[in-house]
């Protein structure tokens, strides 16, 4: 079993450390687009965590299922309105298999890079896969790696620096893709640190995967509004198609 960095202390503050997610806008923009796929089917959220975006898609009429690694975050879901709706699954997203096919399976938030080798990430591909029906979606938001950001020589990019917050990534295998995402914060008069690693993966790299899922990439965008994907884009929102 993998190790569960998502554990009790982190799940207990993790909607109110990240309100960046929770904006109404931000969480209306994702459902949509995943709604629009589902349409009358089901959908398979890999990584569900504390709800975000099952609840609201379960709000809109389509059944999700969930599966994640963490209890924790599981218990905080289920304390919420409308969790009574949502099926979910303790196990590793990569392998733990659920009854029932869907039309959707999708994961957010760069949560594809909570697996941290090459192998994982296929797997979870192959997961998808295994639980699509023919012409079914999968969808994964993820940022693109930006080792542009990196000059020779150094491995650490800090993106929050504030009187109380420090957060920083860093780059401690570049062949293998490896970054540890560092935080450091100030509550209640108390310093709280937290770290986990992850793994970068590359839009075309996702592709193979997906193709050797047995998957087409079907649309590729920066946002869930359907930007224009580019060289320059920070993240992407892709959709690959299951052969019918």
């Amino acid at each position: 079993m993998p190790k569960i960095y998502f554990d009790e202390r982190i799940a207990a503050t993790y909607d109110a450390d990240s309100p960046e997610m929770f904006e109404p806008a931000v969480v209306e923009e994702t459902v949509s687009f995943l709604a629009d796929l589902a349409g009358a089917g089901d959908a398979l959220e890999l990584g569900i965590g504390t709800g975000r975006i099952a609840l609201p898609l379960s709000r809109r009429g389509v059944r999700v299922h969930g599966i994640d690694l963490s209890p924790a975050m599981i218990a905080q879901l289920q304390a919420k309105p409308g969790a009574e709706e949502i099926g979910v699954t303790v196990g590793d997203f990569a392998t733990t298999r659920v009854e029932g096919t869907f039309t959707l399976a999708y994961l957010v938030y760069n949560t594809i890079m909570n697996l941290t080798t090459q192998d994982e990430q296929v797997g979870c591909f192959l997961n998808a896969a295994a639980h699509l029906e023919p012409g079914g979606c999968f969808v994964i938001e993820v940022g693109v790696p930006d080792l542009r950001r990196y000059p020779p020589g150094e491995t650490v990019r800090a993106f929050t620096v504030t009187p109380t917050r420090l957060d920083f990534d860093e780059y401690t295998d570049f062949p293998g893709q490896i970054v540890w995402s560092h935080h450091y914060w100030v509550r209640d008069g108390q310093l709280e640190v937290s770290s986990a690693p992850y793994r970068d993966v590359w839009p075309s790299e996702l592709d193979l995967m997906a193709r050797i899922a047995g998957m087409r990439l079907r649309e590729r965008w920066s946002g869930w509004t359907r930007e224009p994907f580019t060289g320059e884009s920070t993240s992407h929102v892709s959709v690959w198609e299951k052969a019918e």
